[in-house]
């Protein structure tokens, strides 16, 4: 049996590692500090040592060095965090085989593992090669690109951020993800949450299985029932085909309903019977069905305050609140927008076929200052205009939208009606366009009619935590008119 020595200063990190190891058939011990490591490397006599960078008084360059002294041939992998990938690079010419960056993902641990235990012996990897190649680390092929670099995010389609808030949500999906228990995922819309289910999904013995959303507020109260679990033909007018639902689609796999409050006590009643029997007959049908589901849900709002009112079945919500995970919404996590903002630009200059760099620094002053009550999704949105406007190396505060740059004032300016032409101009300025001295009015009636109406939706998005749905609602309008209005007035 081979072995491996962790070291990393928290233990939770060194616990789930061992776990996970030990699983997959290596025997293994932890060290918390790197004294203690060098300590139980002579009396362990590993096969790889899998070490944080860092690691209080002594980094990685120091372990690294002591270890490649004493045992040349014991292939180590660092570990490190996004902003550490210049110094993981520089600890590879020192000899590491490899690096890691957290968050930690299974697959790629056991890989790089299986690949350094593998790999021939340095002097021998190096039998054949020019003597100058081996000062540049080497790039590992089998890793995904996109952990590599600030801009080498490449087709990932998430990244959970590296701020002390976005480790701790990574490990509750580690801590969750290899079990069968129904999962709560509680956060802001936009903030991430099908991202979170996806990952508990991917981490799991089903991710080889489907995964399948529904959003359950962008369905109707009359066709829930029949997306959930399906219909059979000429069951209802309009059922000209038999359709198979979610939970057969998702069979052996993984089920995310998001927003779920929004379904009907007669369909919460449906779906309680078919988790608990774990068998379900389409819409119209006799013959039972067998299924086997993992269900994860999301809600924007409390879900134990909604059974208390009786919004939402209390047994049903006992039956979900196995485990619960708060995602933070953007504003709470300063350290990471950036990061984010880097990668959404990366995977936008590939859309668009674009080479913009950067920010300036004014518009990363911006960044952190505004709310971001849209969470991630408004901040795609956002960099998705300002990309495509970009006429430089970076984004500027020119190529932002009117409400970002606007915020803590009023949302439409006394001289143009609209918002969006105003930045617009202001990103692609037109030299020869002639200018005339008209003076405006200082009140428009038509400009405070539309600054009352875009309050009073504000205000109901942020009294209903954004839920289209409830705001819609509460100011007696249909969904469709909410969204009309939220992209008219850029909300």
């Amino acid at each position: 049996m081979q072995k491996i020595l962790i070291i990393d200063d928290e233990v939770d990190i060194c616990l789930l590692l061992k776990r996970f190891l030990t699983k997959k058939g290596y025997e293994t011990e932890y060290a918390t500090d790197a004294t203690k490591g060098l300590e139980i490397l002579y009396t362990f006599k590993p096969d790889l040592v899998l070490s944080d960078f860092r690691l209080g008084k002594i980094d990685g360059s120091q372990i690294l060095t002591l270890i490649k002294d004493q045992f040349p041939n014991i292939p180590v992998i660092i570990m490190t965090g996004y902003s550490d990938i210049k110094v993981a690079i520089s600890v590879m010419k020192l000899g590491a085989f490899d690096y890691l960056t957290k968050p930690l993902f299974p697959e790629e641990i056991l890989l790089t593992i299986q690949r350094a235990l593998t790999a021939p012996p340095p002097d021998e990897a190096m039998d054949g090669m020019p003597a100058d190649n081996h000062s540049e680390p080497r790039e590992a092929t089998s890793r995904p690109v996109q952990r590599r670099s600030s801009n080498g995010h490449g087709k990932q389609s998430y990244i959970f951020g590296d701020s002390a808030i976005s480790r701790n949500l990574v490990k509750q999906i580690q801590l969750v993800a290899p079990t069968n228990y129904s999962v709560i995922i509680y956060g802001e819309s936009g903030s991430g949450k099908e991202a979170v289910a996806s990952e508990i999904h991917r981490l799991s013995s089903r991710s080889g299985k489907p995964f399948v959303a529904m959003d359950c507020g962008a369905i109707s109260p009359q066709l829930a029932g029949s997306e959930l679990f399906g219909h059979e033909k000429g069951s209802f007018t309009g059922a000209v085909d038999q359709k198979i639902g979610h939970f057969e689609l998702a069979n052996g796999g993984t089920l995310f309903l998001d927003e779920v409050a929004n379904l009907s006590y007669d369909v919460q009643v449906s779906l309680l019977r078919v988790i608990q029997e774990r068998q379900l007959r389409r819409i119209g049908g006799t013959k039972t069905v067998d299924i086997d589901v993992r269900i994860i849900i999301a809600s924007n709002e409390k879900l134990w305050d909604a059974s208390r009112s009786g919004k939402f079945r209390e047994d049903l919500y006992h039956r979900f609140n196995e485990f619960s995970i708060n995602v933070p919404p953007l504003r709470e996590r300063g350290a990471d927008i950036m990061l984010f903002a880097h990668f959404f630009l990366t995977q936008i200059n590939d859309e668009l076929g674009k080479n913009v760099e950067g920010f300036s620094q004014d518009v990363t002053d911006l960044f952190h200052s505004y709310p971001w009550y849209g969470n991630l999704r408004e901040l795609k949105n956002v960099l998705k205009r300002a990309t495509l406007l970009c006429d430089a190396t970076e984004i500027q505060i020119k190529h932002l939208p009117f409400e970002i740059v606007n915020h803590e004032k009023l949302l439409f300016t006394e001289v143009n009606d609209s918002p969006q032409e105003s930045y617009i101009e202001q990103a692609i300025p037109t030299a020869t366009a002639p200018t005339y001295n008209v003076k405006q009015p200082q009140v428009s009636l038509k400009n405070a009619a539309m600054e009352a109406e875009s309050e009073v939706i504000l205000n109901a998005l942020r009294q209903t935590n954004f839920n289209k749905s409830k705001a819609a609602a509460l100011l007696n309008i249909d969904r469709k008119t909410l969204y009309n209005k939220i992209k008219y007035y850029n909300i």
